[in-house]
């Protein structure tokens, strides 16, 4: 059935060594670091294990804090006019250098317009861990800031979706393949790369990038990644647009229209 699908990758997907060997020199270094490898740890396939309840009615209200990682936190926005029955939730990932606060803003009302419940947690780094080494601290700490989520917000299995944007983009496609049954859609905006893992699911993609990018410029990122997710048999919605590194607002509205619609029966 589409939901249990478990599969290594057959056809090569853009990853971080093709984006390396493309991009070269400066803007490799730029994107990914110094890619140190370590011994394995808690979260390095990938895999988030929280899942949405079915007997938890919405407690939470407005925007606040999670509390789970001091300094660099979460943050958990529910939209106000929240509908009596199971939200949609939309995993918002920042990028370098960033915090769930800022992505946020940068997203501006389009999710809360589209009534889509916001999980935007900040990296345990100044990015996420997989874009310069392995998974780890960041899947433990988004697995635990979901299961505080699904603890006070009822949430509709079939509309659970991860995205970012830069470097956060990049990680929600790593992350909504490797878990394709928990994040039915995925939303990149200007992503660089997809981080190597087993795949699991079959997700639906949205991406968007500028063609004017001077950060992760197009041609060696979407232009790439969109195909070889096409030839891996995923439905992918694909949107350029004129400009550089950024989400217009209409760019963003779309995606979160996206993200609300109701599953195919």
């Amino acid at each position: 059935m589409p939901g249990s699908a478990t599969s290594k990758a057959t056809v090569p997907l853009f990853t971080r060594r093709r984006f390396g060997a493309i991009a070269g020199g400066a803007l490799a270094s730029l994107a990914l670091g110094q890619a140190c490898r370590s011994e394995p740890r808690e979260g390095g396939d990938g895999r988030l294990a929280a899942r949405p309840r079915a007997t938890v009615k919405t407690s939470a209200t407005g925007e606040r804090a999670l509390g789970l990682g001091g300094a660099r936190d979460a943050i958990l926005q529910v939209p106000a006019q929240a509908t009596s029955g199971p939200l949609p939730l939309f995993v918002l990932l920042h990028g370098a250098n960033g915090t769930g606060a800022g992505v946020l803003r940068r997203l501006g009302s389009a999710a809360d317009r589209m009534g889509i419940a916001v999980l935007a947690p900040d990296s345990r780094d100044s990015s996420w861990d997989a874009i310069r080494g392995d998974f780890g601290a960041d899947v433990t700490f988004v697995n635990r800031a979901l299961e505080r989520v699904f603890d006070s917000v009822a949430v509709d299995p079939q509309r659970v979706a991860v995205g970012g944007f830069s470097d956060g983009a990049t990680y929600a496609l790593s992350l909504g393949l490797i878990n394709g049954d928990l994040f039915h859609r995925v939303v990149a905006f200007s992503p660089g790369f997809v981080v190597e893992g087993t795949s699991h699911g079959r997700p639906d993609f949205f991406i968007s990038h500028g063609t004017a990018d001077p950060i992760l410029p197009i041609e060696s990122c979407s232009r790439l990644i969109v195909p070889s997710l096409r030839t891996r048999g995923y439905d992918v919605t694909f949107r350029e647009f004129d400009g550089g590194h950024d989400v217009p607002a209409g760019i963003a509205l779309d995606a979160m229209r996206w993200v609300a619609a109701a599953s195919p029966a």
